[in-house]
């Protein structure tokens, strides 16, 4: 009988109590962020509760069990494996800590009074996600080469293994050539200021936004939803646009192919008259220009201003539709067309002589 009531007043206990002590620290918890709106620390710590809780019911157990002396003849089997699932539970809550206190620095930091700027609060963003994921990858590390440790075979190996680590590291370094140039790349990207995260950016030719940043990867959002997917290290080898670099203010063009009779002078005031209409332009500037001209039309462009990448687009297509529908409706003249009228002649010659027979041909009749 006592066989049968020890285990279960060790394992019910540690469970019993292990469930008090969480509630108790969620309470506390829970009115500290009731107090404390403005701060997410301890809304942040609420989600550490469960590796929180595993971590007290391993160690109880763990403690509890040497103790009571219980099923001798799997006392190291249970033993060990009460420590992995502490050393993964103590993990699991550093990964959850830092998070929490890094969220809270972010979000302090954005939105304080003195960093209005959106491309510095982007920045520190993609710094954050980067030092998350690193901090994660080392703790994890640690806590994978703590559990083998606690196996006595690799211990015994420990010292041919630490033997062996210069060659192990030359070849996975040959090996993850392209794996550690693009974590790397990561880095230089994070803290270099490159690209941020919700920057525009035109890569290949595709227009769109950076959605996420990682060691290895990172995505972007294109205009019609798609992600395109690249490593890190494609930027810090080849040329690409961002758009958001500096101020996000932007200038945009829109050109028009017109006939040489257009009417420029109204055109102007057209334009004039659409941006003020247009909410998205920013009211900074706009011009109306010939840059070019053809033998049968002439090239307009259209200047406009807006604030960033996203309204410059709305801008350039409000401006083009609107445009060209006002000069189809009241300027039909002024849209490029075929002459087919009949060419004039060149005038005589001083000398009085007769024009050749070729011109003749070509100009028609006199």
């Amino acid at each position: 009988m006592e066989n049968v009531l020890r285990p279960l007043i060790v394992v019910g206990g540690s469970v019993v109590l292990t469930l008090v002590i969480g509630w108790a620290t969620d309470l506390l918890l829970r009115k500290a962020d009731e107090r404390h709106h403005d701060e997410p620390l301890w809304g942040l710590l609420r989600r550490a509760r469960v590796p929180y809780q595993l971590v007290l019911c391993a160690a109880l157990l763990r403690g509890s069990y040497d103790q009571a002396e219980l099923l001798e003849e799997h006392r190291v089997g249970i033993g060990r494996t009460l420590t992995l699932v502490l050393i993964g539970s103590a993990a699991w809550l550093v990964i959850r800590i830092a998070g929490a206190v890094v969220e809270t620095t972010y979000t302090r930091y954005a939105n304080s009074r003195a960093h209005r700027d959106p491309a510095r609060v982007r920045r520190v963003r993609t710094q954050v996600e980067l030092i998350m994921r690193v901090v994660s990858a080392v703790v994890i590390v640690v806590a994978a080469a703590s559990m083998l440790l606690t196996f006595p075979a690799m211990r015994a190996a420990g010292a041919s293994l630490l033997a062996s680590a210069g060659l192990l590291g030359i070849v996975a370094g040959v090996a993850a050539q392209s794996t550690l140039s693009n974590m790397f790349a990561g880095l230089q990207i994070a803290f270099g200021d490159m690209v941020r995260i919700g920057d525009t950016v035109v890569v290949d030719g595709e227009w769109g936004t950076v959605e996420e940043i990682t060691l290895t990867f990172l995505t972007v959002r294109t205009w019609d939803e798609r992600r395109i997917t690249m490593p890190v290290s494609y930027f810090t080898s080849n040329p690409f646009e961002n758009w958001s670099r500096g101020t996000p203010q932007m200038t945009g063009t829109v050109y028009f192919h017109l006939d040489h009779c257009a009417p420029m002078d109204a055109m102007r005031e057209k334009l004039r008259d659409i941006l003020r209409e247009c909410p998205a332009w920013d009211g900074r500037a706009y011009n109306l220009v010939v840059t070019d001209t053809t033998p049968t039309t002439m090239e307009v462009r259209a200047l406009v201003t807006a604030k960033d990448a996203g309204d410059i687009w709305t801008v350039r297509v409000e401006v083009r539709e609107q445009l060209l529908r006002w000069l189809s409706e009241h300027h039909p003249y002024a849209l490029p067309r075929i002459n087919t009228a009949e060419a004039v002649p060149p005038p005589a010659r001083h000398d009085g002589t007769s024009r050749p027979a070729f011109e003749k041909s070509r100009t028609g009749p006199t």
